[in-house]
């Protein structure tokens, strides 16, 4: 019988390992047979699926997180004030070179550019279409409505001039709900629903255009936003009448510039409406105002302090008062005889054969603060602002607090970025391009050439500082950058106090020419104070 010739291939090698042995991320992260993994079965989808089919829940959570839980509001608010505080300011920067002016001459412009800024901006009826606010509370309130919602919408309308009112701009800021899909758009197979709101569409068709609409959101087949979908009230107000949408185009056809100005930060590439700031910290932070509830509930019941009295006779207590003893805030008496009450000095007659045993529920909580603070510590890594801000409490050294804040003012400064990218400079825009239109502003080019109108739209925007913890040591080192060329003059004045350097300058030789005027003869300490 002829032998079989034997199987040829790889020659096996000792300690080889067994076939099909998870290597690399199947043997860490993503692995499924170890025990501390095998239950973690994580799933996420497209943007659409993971945000706009949760952010009706998301945005309900985190505002009554808002409106309840005072950790929770004091977070939204100190990014509020931190960021926008009494208000982000022009500061019109024109490239004076690129348009041929001398600085003595972009100086002129840039004051008068100011002033009818001013003359806008401060006016309520002039710059809100609902007469309400000045555009620095319409700052703040685009700030708080953002953090709170996730994103938030300005309408660009237009009211007749008048002779005190010259402007016709007028801004409208607009919830997050009023933008949403209409319900006609959403039927058929393409229609998603959102969860836990049967009646309510997230990704629907626009059947007049094919386009796609995400959460009212309109984009193009390139995915490029161009319309949003705007109801004509809350969505679930039906006493406000019939609920209607208006497709509003994101880009005037014939001006290029915004109709709709939508802030929001994005997290993920394909995004289109945001994620409310307390997203990801909701459940810590109602546990948190659970547990203190219950703290606070259990300091007041220990606080009561009630004698209650055997009889043998029930009518000795006629209409068993068994109020809360407190006269005057709330409290009564109770014509129930099964009720009893605990309160401030309050004695209760019960019947007979009935007595009471006190539990002793240990209140105060020695260990309260220290577990809220720990808590804290890691809802304030979420949110990004550091226990010591969070709580108002600067309990560390000098350098820890300092330390903090200056981490905080890193979220803050890229807050503001966002806000006066996505808010402040179409404003600016879409004012100097009608005072220009007008005549208000003499600005020759700027209606024809894209160079000139960049030039003449240059703009910072200042807003409140980061305030000193040690003004002394501070100044003192800002000085020191000046005088090693690490920093300017103007750019110290904005961090110190959020002041123009210009128009301090300009001030302090006011005042040192009044101070030289009301004593004469002494230039040598004017000088000085020049020096």
């Amino acid at each position: 019988m002829s032998k079989r010739p034997a199987k040829r291939g790889r020659p096996a090698i000792a300690g080889s390992p067994p076939k099909r042995q998870a290597s690399g991320y199947s043997d860490a992260g993503a692995s499924t047979t170890r025990r501390a993994l095998r239950g973690f079965l994580a799933w996420s989808g497209s943007p659409a699926r993971d945000i706009d089919d949760n952010e009706f829940t998301l945005r309900q959570r985190s505002r009554m997180l808002y409106m309840g839980a005072p950790i929770a509001t004091g977070a939204v608010r100190t990014v509020r004030t931190n960021v926008v505080g009494t208000g982000v300011v022009p500061r019109p920067r024109i490239d004076a070179a690129a348009l041929g002016m001398t600085a003595e001459r972009a100086d002129e412009w840039a004051d008068a550019a100011r002033r009818e800024f001013a003359l806008w901006a401060d006016d309520r009826h002039a710059c809100d279409a609902l007469g309400l606010n000045d555009f620095w509370e319409l700052q703040q309130l685009a700030m708080q409505a953002w953090l709170m919602s996730g994103d938030v919408f300005a309408l660009v309308k237009r009211r007749k001039a008048s002779r005190l009112r010259p402007y016709t701009l007028r801004l409208q800021l607009v919830e997050a709900d009023r933008v949403c899909t209409p319900w006609t758009m959403g039927a058929g197979a393409t229609g998603r629903v959102r969860t836990g709101m049967p009646y309510t569409i997230t990704t629907g068709v626009n059947p007049d255009t094919g386009n796609l609409v995400y959460d009212g959101v309109e984009v193009s087949r390139d995915g490029e936003v161009v319309a949003y979908h705007v109801c004509s009230h809350h969505p679930w107000e039906d006493w406000d009448g019939p609920v209607e949408w208006t497709r509003v185009a994101a880009v005037g056809r014939k001006t290029g510039l915004p109709n709709v100005l939508h802030l929001m930060e994005s997290e993920r590439p394909g995004q289109y409406r945001g994620v409310p700031y307390l997203a990801q910290a909701i459940e810590p932070l109602l546990q948190m105002r659970r547990y203190t509830n219950a703290e606070l509930d259990a300091a007041v019941i220990q606080a009561s302090f009630s004698a209650f009295v055997k009889t043998e006779d029930p009518t000795d207590n006629p209409f068993n008062e068994v109020g809360d003893g407190v006269s005057g805030d709330g409290g009564g008496v109770s014509d129930d005889q099964s009720e009893y009450e605990l309160g401030p000095g309050t004695i209760n007659y019960m019947l007979p054969g009935e007595d009471i045993t006190f539990g002793d529920p240990s209140r105060p909580n020695s260990g309260f603060g220290q577990f809220v603070e720990s808590m804290a510590t890691q809802v304030g890594a979420a949110l990004e602002i550091p226990k010591d801000l969070l709580l108002k409490q600067f309990n560390s050294s000098y350098s820890a607090s300092r330390a903090a804040l200056m981490e905080a003012w890193k979220s803050f400064r890229m807050r503001r970025s966002w806000l006066v990218n996505d808010f402040c400079r179409p404003v600016w825009e879409l004012f100097v391009s009608e005072a220009v239109a007008s005549g208000r502003l003499d600005a020759p080019g700027f209606l024809t050439d894209p160079v000139a109108r960049a030039a003449y739209l240059g703009c910072e925007w200042i807003g409140p500082s980061q305030g000193q913890l040690d003004p002394v040591k501070e100044i003192n080192a800002e000085l020191s950058a000046i005088g090693a060329g690490i920093t300017t003059r103007e750019a110290a004045a904005v961090r110190i106090n959020g002041s123009d350097w210009d128009e301090n300058i300009a001030r302090v030789a006011r005042e040192n020419r009044a101070l030289a005027d009301a004593q004469p003869g002494t230039e040598s300490d004017t000088s000085e104070v020049q020096q």
